[in-house]
């Protein structure tokens, strides 16, 4: 395995373990093992597990960024919706026990790190996203379009664990429809 292979090892499985078992339910050692390297190629990669956590988060937001773009360049006449479309994808295939991001806030607030600021700004840049959209599409009301969208997909969140990614991506695109309507 080489160096960037271990590191992305690391990545990986540190955040399946961090997404199951929270942050603080989980500790280096677990990691190490589950990934199969040498606890000094966890230290040549990542000085402390705060710093590891900062890395989870950005490759996820990352990911989240690529998915969400992806499906919503396919077509510029609907893109609110294709939003949330695809966010129920995401919800469905990678996220469906809850925010990883809001999981950081709640678990890092008040500690001297970047890890909740790195979490803030991913649902800041959510509000920004739908603001954009709003003004590509030429909308006068971009600001609140932006947080109602924003509330739509944290919603869709928080309700996935109560009654699965599906039927609340079904609900959420129908409230979508309505907002753009």
């Amino acid at each position: 395995m080489t160096r960037s292979a271990k590191r992305e090892a690391l990545l990986e499985v540190a955040e399946r373990l961090f997404y199951e078992h929270g942050f603080q339910g989980v500790g280096l050692k677990q990691i190490i093992s589950e990934a199969n390297v040498a606890t000094m190629t966890l230290y040549n990669h990542f000085h402390s597990k705060d710093h590891l956590v900062e890395e989870v988060l950005k490759q996820r937001q990352e990911r989240y960024w690529s998915y969400l773009d992806y499906y919503v360049e396919k077509d510029s006449d609907s893109p609110f919706i294709l939003a949330v479309e695809a966010h129920g994808i995401w919800l469905k295939e990678v996220s469906d026990n809850g925010c990883m991001f809001l999981r950081a806030i709640e678990s890092y607030a008040g500690e001297d790190n970047q890890i909740a600021s790195i979490a803030r700004s991913h649902k800041a840049k959510l509000l920004q996203y739908f603001q954009e959209l709003a003004q590509r599409k030429g909308l006068h009301n971009e600001r609140d379009l932006a947080y109602q969208f924003t509330l739509l997909l944290e919603g869709a969140t928080s309700m996935t664990t109560l009654f699965g990614a599906d039927q609340a991506t079904e609900y959420s695109i129908a409230m979508a429809r309505t907002l753009v309507q």
